[in-house]
């Protein structure tokens, strides 16, 4: 595609401006404090905004639009517990990482178990964030390949080389600025394109609904054999069931709110946790509308293209072509001049927002965690700023050298490695921080023994999944259920261990280290 002149316009005012924030928040970095967590100064409908640009990325912007588009509402199901997690998050989760100014949320991990347990957390989250933020440019490069013709290498170079500026050097501020900023243009670019539609329809708006009920696009069903058939509501470990799909929404987003750094970085930005809490409710008031609208803008496309068909929207829809390229497809050759530049920014933010996100909170773990903790212990906070910086421009630098792999190598087969190496790692955190929040019993050596037998069922998973076993051994569930189930397996298996093996060692101070020792002063 040959980008109009008004769209590059568009492009290059909206990338200068975020390249314009780093380097004006790059005047307030003088402290380790305000580059991690911006001297705690933030109101909360900042921090929340800024936190929903987070977790929207380009499964917002593709992939809920391509699965409304190809089948129905079932993946949009899980997002309805969120509001649930955000009152637990609040006022339950929140006030053990706001009673003291903590930087990171493997902090408490050390104050409720050990050191080698917050070490733990901490390598985990951050191959965890390594590979995410590979796969996440990854896909920028593709939407920036389809969109704008540039080779894959140059796309990743560009977008990597260009969102890691304005995270390196502008810290904390930069970030929670720049992703309110990318809330907004990702939320403009989609009621633009919604506006295309409805005015190229004969039938206007109400033509949507009447094609979309017509062909049953708003069940929640999941589409077997070219058809689109309701799910049942039982409970289920082999199918992906209704009441299954909240269930995992419900563990998804606990483990986000609860104990994701990303986000436990803004609780500590805020300026109290009145504010803190403002930010959840933010979240938990504006997120489910805004998938909800992006799933929505899905079946608007396939309205459209029931009006005005087309070869490869009927592709998408049966399998020859992948239903995400739908949008690029609509970008490329229904958006007005100008208007494209607009919604290319907003493809751009929905992934940008992320990788700032992930950058700076792999910068503050390693230097908050690891290297201030356990290797240089009593340096000025200069040095640790300068550790910072380089910790992002190293996080940075994997992040473009693994987009470029997975751009040049057969992509499936990296993308499985990359979600095998994080479910084998990352399994159970969340079970992790339940067990210290909720258990006066449990203790390190107990979890370390949770830790091994999750990694023993996560890596059973992951030889089943690859056909490596035999069928006797095969994993019995459904695959989706897998963090799930590894969160209960380290909850209970350390817990169990903690009652019958070690009850009456490693005893510690537990005041204010789970919800049962909690002293009853007010929390800032």
């Amino acid at each position: 595609m040959n980008l109009h002149w008004l769209d590059i316009t568009t492009l290059a005012i909206y990338m200068a401006s975020l390249i314009a924030m780093g380097f004006y928040f790059s005047k307030r970095n003088k402290s380790t404090e305000e580059y991690f967590v911006g001297g705690r100064s933030y109101n909360g409908f900042i921090i929340g905004l800024s936190m929903i640009g987070t977790s929207i990325s380009s499964v917002t912007f593709l992939a809920f639009p391509a699965d409304a588009f190809k089948t129905a509402y079932l993946r949009f199901l899980p997002n309805f517990t969120l509001p649930i997690a955000i009152l637990l998050a609040a006022y339950m989760f929140l006030p053990f990482f706001r009673r003291t100014k903590i930087i990171s949320a493997y902090e408490y991990l050390e104050e409720r178990f050990s050191p080698s347990i917050r070490v733990y957390g901490a390598i985990t989250f951050i191959i965890g964030q390594l590979v995410r933020i590979a796969l996440i440019l990854f896909l920028v490069s593709l939407l920036m390949h389809e969109i704008t013709g540039l080779g894959a290498t140059e796309s990743i170079l560009l977008a990597g080389v260009f969102v890691s500026i304005y995270t390196i050097i502008g810290g904390i501020d930069a970030v929670i600025w720049t992703d309110v900023l990318q809330t907004i243009i990702l939320v403009l670019g989609g009621i633009v394109i919604l506006a295309i539609i409805v005015f190229a329809l004969p039938g206007g708006f109400s033509q949507i609904f009447e094609i979309a009920n017509a062909n049953n696009k708003f069940a929640i069903a999941e589409l077997t054999n070219g058809r689109l058939n309701p799910v049942t509501w039982a409970f289920s470990l082999s199918d992906k069931t209704g009441l299954m799909m909240l269930f995992v929404g419900l563990t998804v987003w606990l483990q986000e709110y609860g104990t994701n750094q990303n986000v436990v970085q803004r609780y500590a930005a805020a300026k109290s946790i009145k504010e803190a809490r403002k930010g959840l409710f933010t979240i938990g008031t504006l997120n489910i509308p805004i998938w909800g609208f992006y799933m929505f803008l899905g079946t608007a496309l396939y309205a459209y293209f029931q009006v005005f068909p087309t070869v490869e929207a009927q592709e998408m829809l049966t399998g020859a072509k992948k239903a995400e390229q739908i949008m690029p497809f609509f970008i490329i050759n229904y958006m007005p001049p100008g208007v494209a530049g607009i919604v290319i920014s907003a493809a751009l933010a929905a992934a940008m927002s992320s990788l700032d996100s992930s950058i700076n909170a792999i910068s503050t773990v390693t230097v908050n965690d690891i290297y201030r903790r356990h290797w240089v212990k009593d340096a000025d906070d200069k040095h640790y700023l300068r550790v910072a910086w380089i910790a992002a421009s190293i996080a940075s630098v994997f992040m473009i050298i693994g987009a470029i792999i997975l751009a040049e190598t057969e992509t499936k087969t990296l993308q499985d490695a990359a979600t095998i190496l994080s479910s084998v790692v990352m399994g159970g955190v969340f079970g992790m921080y339940l067990l210290g929040f909720v258990s006066q019993k449990a203790n390190s050596s107990a979890v370390w023994i949770g830790i091994l037998i999750t990694f023993i069922f996560s890596l059973w998973n992951v030889l089943s999944k690859q056909g490596l076993l035999p069928e006797s051994l095969s994993v019995p569930f459904d695959l989706y259920y897998t963090g799930l189930i590894g969160h209960i397996i380290l909850f209970a298996t350390a817990f169990v261990a903690s009652v019958l093996f070690f009850g009456n060692k490693e005893k510690k101070d537990l005041t204010n280290l789970t919800v049962w020792t909690q002293d009853g002063k007010p929390i800032e």
